[in-house]
């Protein structure tokens, strides 16, 4: 995935995973923008619903698994402004994955537009040391298909 198309709105690649979001006052600072940090929480939370979408609850990767996913890196580029009451959309696309690694492509869009794109690097570890584990046989099944070109 090349810079250039992280600035790319994600209509044209399979597997991408959309999460709507309301931009509501409080996400905003003082400028009646987006608060930068608020991106990441955004991203957060899709990440969260796209693990959901595909079968798996955090609370049982946790207790069934002994595993989580960390976010070990965030590489991320603010594009244009979002502000108070606007209708956002929050993507994930898998970029790659290893034994124990995940990458993602994130993007923020509002009608097609890409306001902010990131390239967030998970860990899969074990609950119990926080160490690096392999990602469990059924979430691999699940996303290798989804991996973009």
């Amino acid at each position: 995935m090349t810079a250039k198309s992280h600035h790319r709105p994600p209509e044209d690649r399979p597997g991408v995973f959309r999460w709507p979001v309301r931009i509501y006052y409080e996400d905003t600072d003082a400028g009646a923008v987006v608060y930068y940090a608020n991106y990441l929480k955004f991203m957060e939370r899709a990440r969260t619903e796209w693990l959901r979408a595909l079968g798996f609850e955090l609370p049982v990767l946790a207790d069934e698994y002994g595993i989580l996913f960390v976010v070990r890196s965030v590489a991320i580029e603010y594009l244009k402004p979002a502000r108070f009451n606007d209708a956002i959309e929050v993507t994930v696309e898998l970029l790659d994955h290893g034994r124990s690694r995940i990458a993602v492509l994130q993007q923020v869009l509002r009608g097609g537009e890409v306001l902010a794109a990131a390239r967030v690097q998970g860990v899969c570890v074990d609950t119990q040391n926080i160490r690096p584990a392999a990602i469990p046989q059924p979430i691999l099944d699940r996303i290798a298909p989804l991996k973009s070109e």
